[in-house]
């Protein structure tokens, strides 16, 4: 399973408590004040790895809590410091900070509204004539005389839009870097015993200090997977198939559309020249992909990490489409979304060159969009795939 976007709950350690004692020893009755530091509290530290490309360990564990720090202890020693709670993300894991009051939460009812409706019960049925029926939190006036009963109710809201929520999220930090850490939480400090506040004015102080409250709140990890090069194209244009011909993967192939519902990334490698490339296969883009329409924007955002793009066209029309269209409307999609997607370098592939249409349809192609240089491969036969690989390693290894 494939996991790129979750909501966590982050909160860091709360420190120790300080201790209050007194030292009592031998030949020493009235030693004064000695209670110890409390421990601090661990944080909650967010580290990128190159081993991982999915967000499944936040999916079964969203809470990330770090330990509390210990109490301080008697003769002047402090309390044990929290552990730090390291959580492991992939690269390319963009974390945001959501509001800290979202309008899914429901106010409870005041001790006000409580003390009326029992008033009300007690006056007995006569008292409640005229007056508003509570119905949860809203009231409704109801005339028992009267022939029609007009009863306005309107729901009220209680999650905000996505589109809202997205806009009122902060971004923390972008994990691009293998090894690269972030503190997202900051545990707190731990309280100072009795013994820190003794001067020659104050020389028997019974307090101490409580520890200081981690920082806690609620995250968004969104995972924008990084390779050499995104596979873009039409659904059932043959994505899955050409990322299989050229490297070890083994996506979802099947003949029907939609069959990629989450990047899957592959590794070209040349051994020749101990060098490698990555290539992501996105799900298939449909025409309203830039408004959203279906899992437009859940694809459309992992190809801004590409470093390059493969425009991935079916000559052949199996669905019935023009392919001159398809490669119009591709672009189209990608400026609307992104116009920095447009500026990327690409290179464009014609793919199920072997069907019978596909010469006669590249022909028309050209007419329609001019001479441009293209790659003509039938990656089911494995069919120019050695030129695909030169020109994608020079495409992103000039």
């Amino acid at each position: 399973m494939f996991i790129d976007e979750i909501k966590v709950h982050a909160r860091a350690g709360h420190g120790g408590r300080g201790c209050i004692a007194f030292l009592r020893e031998a030949f020493r009755p009235k030693g004064g004040p000695i209670g110890g530091d409390g421990g601090h509290g661990g944080d909650v530290v967010i580290r990128a790895v190159k081993d991982l490309n999915s967000l499944m360990d936040q999916y079964y564990h969203p809470r990330l809590f770090a330990k509390n720090g210990n109490p301080g202890l008697g003769k002047g020693m402090h309390g044990r410091a929290g552990k730090d709670f390291i959580v492991k993300v992939p690269c390319g894991t963009m974390i945001w900070k959501l509001p800290s009051k979202e309008s899914s939460e429901i106010n409870p009812p005041s001790s006000e509204s409580f003390e009326n409706d029992a008033n009300d019960a007690n006056e007995g049925n006569d008292a409640n004539e005229g007056k508003p029926v509570k119905q949860g939190d809203r009231s409704v006036m109801l005339d028992l005389e009267a022939d029609d009963i007009p009863i306005k109710s309107e729901p009220t809201p209680l999650l905000k839009p996505i589109a809202e929520l997205h806009a009122e999220r902060e971004l923390v930090a972008d994990l691009t870097e293998d090894g690269q850490e972030i503190v997202l939480c900051k545990g707190g400090k731990g309280g100072q015993g009795n013994r820190r506040f003794a001067s020659s004015t104050r020389q028997v102080p019974r307090f101490a200090q409580p520890g200081e409250a981690g920082e806690e709140s609620k995250y968004l990890f969104e995972l924008r997977v990084m390779a050499d090069i995104g596979l873009v194209g039409y659904p059932n244009a043959g994505k899955s198939t050409l990322l299989t011909a050229i490297s070890r993967a083994h996506p979802k192939i099947a003949a029907y559309p939609f069959t990629t519902l989450y990047p899957n990334v592959g590794i070209v490698d040349y051994l020749e020249e101990y060098q490698r490339v990555t290539v992501c296969d996105i799900p298939g883009l449909i025409e309203g992909a830039h408004e959203n329409v279906g899992l437009g924007h859940e694809f459309l955002r992992h190809i801004r990490r590409c470093r390059a793009l493969v425009l991935l066209i079916d000559m052949a029309g199996v669905d019935g489409r023009d392919p001159w269209e398809d490669y119009t409307r591709l672009l189209d999609e990608l400026s609307l979304y992104d116009p920095e997607l447009t500026k990327k370098p690409r290179i464009l592939v014609a793919n199920k060159m072997d069907e019978e249409a596909a010469e006669t349809n590249l022909s028309e192609f050209k007419k329609h969009t001019g001479d441009i240089n293209l790659i003509r491969v039938s990656a089911a036969f494995d069919v120019g795939m050695d030129k695909f690989k030169q020109a994608i390693k020079d495409l992103v290894m000039p």
